[in-house]
Formats: structure tokens, C-alpha cells, sequence
């Protein structure tokens, strides 16, 4: 359980390092731009002003909305934006695996009676 002061450190090192997050998410728009997914780029200031830089991941009906939080011990996760830190998909470094997760979602969603 990530305690009250664990938890303002880590809000605080995702919004001072908006950054980071965007490195993190144009490494996986690189691992899911070859499956075919679609992407928005919630992260540019200048057209989204959002505390939080955010990847909307789609195709057809379906979406899923993508966020990068730092974690504890310096590093950063991706997560399911609307669940926070319930939404856990993937520690960052690894976007290939962190494809493969949200490629599964989002075929889960597409496709609800095949899983």
C-alpha cells in the first residue's frame, strides 16, 4: 500500500516531468503504429492544456486512453487513464510488451465473445 507522502511524491514527480511521459508515450506509438492502431496525441500544450499528457489508442468503436505515472523507486508505468493507479498496463522501457497489453484490451473490446 503506497502511503499519503509516497502518494504527493509521485504526483509530483508525474506532473513536474510532463517530459518524461511523452517520451515514454511516442515509444509506444512507435510499438503500436505497426499493428495498425490509431493514435490522438493529447499531450501538446498548445492545443490540449491537460495536467497529464495522454495517448488515445483506438480503432473503429473502440478506445482506450493511456497515461504515464512515475512509480515508486524513479521509475514510470503505463496506466489506463480513467482507473489511475488501479489501471496498471506496463512498466515503461518496455513499450513492446506494453503493446501487446493494450493490444490485447482493445481486441477484448473489439471482439468480447471470442476471449
Amino acid at each position: 500500500m503506497i502511503g499519503i507522502v509516497q502518494r504527493k511524491v509521485l504526483w509530483w514527480r508525474t506532473r513536474r516531468r510532463p517530459d518524461t511521459a511523452v517520451r515514454y508515450l511516442e515509444a509506444l506509438v512507435d510499438a503500436l503504429e505497426p499493428e495498425g492502431w490509431r493514435f490522438v496525441r493529447l499531450y501538446r500544450l498548445e492545443e490540449f492544456p491537460i495536467p497529464i499528457p495522454l495517448l488515445w489508442v483506438y480503432v473503429r468503436h473502440v478506445g482506450i486512453a493511456v497515461s504515464v505515472l512515475a512509480v515508486p523507486g524513479g521509475s514510470w508505468a503505463y496506466y489506463e487513464a480513467h482507473r489511475g493507479r488501479a489501471g496498471y498496463l506496463a512498466v515503461c522501457g518496455d513499450a513492446g510488451s506494453a503493446a501487446e497489453v493494450i493490444g490485447r484490451h482493445l481486441k477484448r473490446r473489439m471482439f468480447p465473445g471470442t476471449w
